[in-house]
């Protein structure tokens, strides 16, 4: 487990050249880190809704799922079409810990990435080619939280959200499409797995 510390403190973007400033999640019964890095751990998730359209997606449609072509992730649009969902809310999933709030350029555009306690560990969740971020770095969020917008990566795509669920967190930002999804799960069968309970 103290492997991932260094991960998760320098962790490449892209390039080399991008990488998440000094701030660290410590797994739990790990020893503290290094001094200079602060070791924030994520909040337990008491649940999970939707990006877009929060909390149950109503509006709007994963028009590329996670495993067609490949993909890594889902594309939401609005049921609307076209460019009619730029600037949409863009909504934290479940209580969090952001680990990066940045714009990584080229097919991602501005990108957040945020961690969850869950009792099966941690997951990780991304959200990109947004038009805005709303966060920082280090920032506690609580479930439906506006992370940011909807996008196009700069004029890259149509608008839509690129989101993903890992179970590995902490990983490259990756290319968004691989053969092998290792580390990376559906996320609307999770979300769907994982929903609050009803008060």
């Amino acid at each position: 487990m103290r492997a991932l510390l260094p991960l998760l403190c320098c962790l490449p973007l892209l390039t080399a050249a991008v990488v998440l400033r000094p701030l660290a999640w410590t797994p739990p019964d790990t020893e503290p880190p290094a001094d200079g890095v602060i070791a924030i751990q994520p909040p337990r998730a008491d649940g999970f809704d939707f990006p877009v359209g929060a909390p149950d997606g109503r509006g709007y449609v994963d028009a590329q799922p996670f495993g067609r072509n490949q993909h890594l992730g889902s594309d939401w649009n609005a049921v609307t079409g076209g460019a009619t969902d730029l600037g949409d809310p863009v909504h934290v999933v479940a209580h969090g810990l952001v680990i990066y709030a940045g714009d990584l350029g080229g097919g991602w555009g501005p990108v957040v990435r945020v961690l969850h306690q869950t009792d099966d560990g941690i997951v990780e969740t991304v959200y990109a080619h947004l038009q805005r971020i709303d966060v920082i770095e280090g920032q506690l969020l609580q479930r439906g939280d506006t992370v940011g917008t909807i996008g196009d990566a700069h004029g890259v795509y149509i608008p839509h959200l690129h989101f993903e669920l890992r179970t590995i967190p902490g990983m490259d930002i990756g290319p968004g499409y691989a053969a092998d999804p290792t580390g990376w799960t559906n996320p609307t069968a999770f979300i769907e797995a994982h929903r609050p309970a009803k008060r």
